[in-house]
């Protein structure tokens, strides 16, 4: 199965290079700028038919949620326009697409586990962008999997895990919001998430769940919660730590909206493709180790 996935330097299109490489029979091309670029939209469908696939992944976005509100023209471009148009090129191909989507489409209001016909309600651009993504995946292309996903982190790119880490290696304190609530996951996971529904679409050429899921870490935590055990496992392999302070989200006051609970029911997800992700703090851990070796090993080099 050969698969086209939007974007080359992303957490996810590079944790998909990753575990692919570990699957035989699963030929992964990512396919990123000059060749594609979503806010030229006539980039698109001629990238993504030259690299002949059988399946497509949606993966690249725009992901700057507090500069986004200053920049909605941009954000809208890549996270509606651009998807869409890739979702025209999968229909014109005629191969499915998996669309990966956000936490961010649900206001936060309610006490968490949102299921996939939950009422949606982007809080700010970033999200509102991404809903508008999902419409317009769906509309072009009918056979379309829309992953919503939440909290990524991985070894690769920017994320909290790795900036936990990183303020831990020069400072003995560290403030985290403790009134935000959400499933921490890792993009490693996302990958087996994706390769794993991937292989069922090929084996089942009849499937016909298409639709929205959401596929994310088992369990939930604030991202205090979820520093602290960043930290702890750092520690634990040897690694930089540091005091977590709990605050309020009105202590660290940001551009953007964050939903204040955005826990995410994954029961569809694995009703319909048999597979679960791992709990957070499992892949956390991973995680970390992965991080905290490679330091170690590049520390004893130099």
């Amino acid at each position: 199965m050969r698969i086209a996935v939007t974007g080359r330097e992303g957490q996810v299109a590079k944790s998909l290079a990753d575990r692919a490489a570990e699957r035989p029979g699963i030929e992964l091309i990512t396919v990123g700028r000059p060749d594609l670029d979503l806010t030229s939209s006539h980039t698109v469908i001629p990238a993504l038919v030259a690299a002949r696939p059988d399946l497509i992944v949606s993966a690249a976005a725009y992901t700057a949620v507090d500069q986004a509100e200053n920049e909605p023209e941009i954000a809208y471009a890549v996270n509606a326009d651009g998807a869409g148009k890739v979702a025209e090129a999968a229909a014109e191909i005629g191969v499915p697409i998996i669309h990966l989507s956000t936490d961010y489409v649900f206001d936060g209001n309610g006490s968490g586990d949102y299921r996939e016909d939950a009422q949606t309600g982007p809080q700010g651009v970033y999200g509102a962008s991404k809903l508008a993504g999902e419409k317009k995946v769906a509309e072009a292309q009918p056979k379309h999997l829309i992953f919503r996903t939440a909290w990524v982190y991985s070894p690769f790119g920017k994320n909290f895990l790795k900036t936990m880490l990183r303020l831990a290696s020069d400072r003995d304190e560290i403030a985290v919001v403790s009134d935000q609530w959400g499933n921490p996951t890792s993009a490693q996971d996302i990958a087996d998430g994706i390769l794993h529904a991937a292989t069922l679409l090929q084996r089942n050429r009849e499937f016909a769940g298409w639709g929205v899921y959401h596929l994310a870490g088992a369990g939930a935590t604030n991202w205090s919660g979820f520093a602290r055990h960043i930290l702890d496992t750092s520690a634990r392999h040897g690694g930089a730590t540091a005091r977590v302070r709990e605050i309020a989200t009105a202590e660290y006051p940001t551009k953007a909206r964050r939903p204040g609970d955005s826990r995410l029911s994954t029961d569809k997800f694995s009703d319909t493709f048999g597979w679960r992700a791992p709990d957070w703090r499992q892949s956390t851990e991973k995680v970390v180790h992965r991080l905290v070796g490679d330091e170690a090993g590049q520390t004893r080099k130099a």
